[in-house]
């Protein structure tokens, strides 16, 4: 009789490489499929690691370019920011992940898919639910929710016993998931909300106190709401990041330490790391305050937040969701410009912005010579405002 076909969502780290073996165990064939969405030199040293364990094969799908056009510069047109800081890195690469995971599982004619996600956790609910979307046929398993490793230690016990290589030791325990819209960080010392984020826990990004003394100046270009240069030097999407990642980085930007309301209802401490994209959130936001209309803008942070929900509950192939993107794109038709920014110790700030397509009129502004705003307007359109208002 042969053995069952199974797809595992592989990322290399702690849990899936000792799910791999419980797996086995039961008698299943393993295929690990690792979504590359910018994690760097992880894909290569995760896929020898799951041919050594005992994986039949370990594909590697190179899913960067999707991702961050696709996926993360439409979550950045959006303005969607989870609680108003997290920039949905996880989140975001969840459903492309899966739903390339289910492709493989008909190529390979494979029965079921796993993954290495807590019960407690959010990416369960990504993953499962563009499963049931995609193909609701396959069976889905979960071993974290089910095993009898019910602790990080355990698993570590059994990753020695079975000679499985891991980089987690008892000692240093945290959860780390790399992709290039972000780093994100949990468990071990930051169980303690009280307790500062340790040394240890940056990973890309340098301690402000260690950043230069001296502010580096960057201009973004931005062309229809996507970034398209940095000085003035045309990048496609996937450098433009890595680039961005590498200049915020050595300046101490982009780092996220916050409490999260999870989709489960619990609520958990985790630390992000996204250099490029707090400049891009940063300098996206100040063009839409120069070219967009008040009320078009006022409605789209109301929307905003309506989409880091969906993202973050795993309903990216949803009507909602794509009806929103429908509307975020006709509102960034005029959102192209240039945003110059002040990088310096772990801030980001606007220095300057200018758009061919700028709502701003100086002439109305000023309150100096050239001023053409009729002052004596003021009065009756007060009185009417405040009308219905009056005893």
């Amino acid at each position: 009789m042969s053995k069952k076909k199974i797809v595992l969502a592989y990322s290399g780290g702690l849990d899936t490489s000792v799910i791999i073996k419980w797996l086995m165990e039961r008698d299943y064939e393993v295929i690990c499929y690792m979504g590359d969405v910018g994690q760097g030199a992880d894909t290569k040293i995760g896929k020898e690691r799951a041919l050594q364990i005992g994986a039949k094969k370990c594909i590697v799908g190179d899913l960067k370019k999707e991702f961050i056009t696709g996926y993360a510069f439409k979550a950045l047109k959006a303005g969607a920011l989870y609680q108003g800081k997290y920039n949905l890195a996880t989140a975001l690469s969840r459903p492309l992940i899966a739903e390339a995971m289910v492709r493989v599982a008909e190529k390979e004619k494979a029965s079921a898919v796993a993954h290495g996600c807590t019960g407690k956790g959010n990416d369960q609910v990504r993953f499962e639910v563009t499963f049931h979307q995609k193909a609701p046929k396959l069976e889905v398993i979960a071993p974290v929710r089910e095993w009898e490793l019910t602790t990080r230690e355990s698993e570590v016990d059994y990753a020695k016993k079975h000679k499985i290589p891991i980089e987690q030791t008892k000692k240093r325990l945290y959860s780390i998931d790399v992709n290039l819209w972000g780093i994100s960080v949990e468990s071990g010392k930051l169980e303690d909300p009280w307790t500062e984020p340790p040394k240890d826990t940056y990973i890309s990004i340098t301690d402000p106190e260690k950043a230069p003394g001296k502010a580096k100046y960057i201009t973004v270009t931005f062309k229809k709401g996507v970034p398209v240069a940095i000085n003035g030097r045309k990048y496609d999407p996937v450098k433009l990041v890595a680039k961005l990642n590498e200049i915020g980085g050595a300046h101490g930007v982009g780092r996220v330490d916050m409490i999260e309301d999870r989709l489960v209802g619990i609520k958990s401490r985790e630390v992000y790391e996204a250099p490029a994209s707090e400049i891009l959130y940063t300098a996206h936001t100040a063009l839409e305050e120069l070219v967009l209309d008040r009320e078009t803008r006022r409605h789209k942070v109301l929307l905003a937040e309506r989409y880091a929900e969906l993202v973050y509950y795993g309903l990216w192939f949803t009507p909602l969701k794509s009806s929103i993107d429908a509307f975020v794109d006709s509102t960034q038709k005029d959102v192209s410009g240039d945003v110059k920014l002040k990088l310096y110790k772990g801030s980001v700030t606007v220095a300057g912005r200018k758009s061919p397509k700028s709502r701003y009129n100086k002439k109305l502004a000023t309150y100096g010579k050239g001023d053409i705003f009729d002052q004596s307007l003021a009065k009756g359109f007060i009185d009417l405002w405040a009308m219905p208002y009056r005893k």
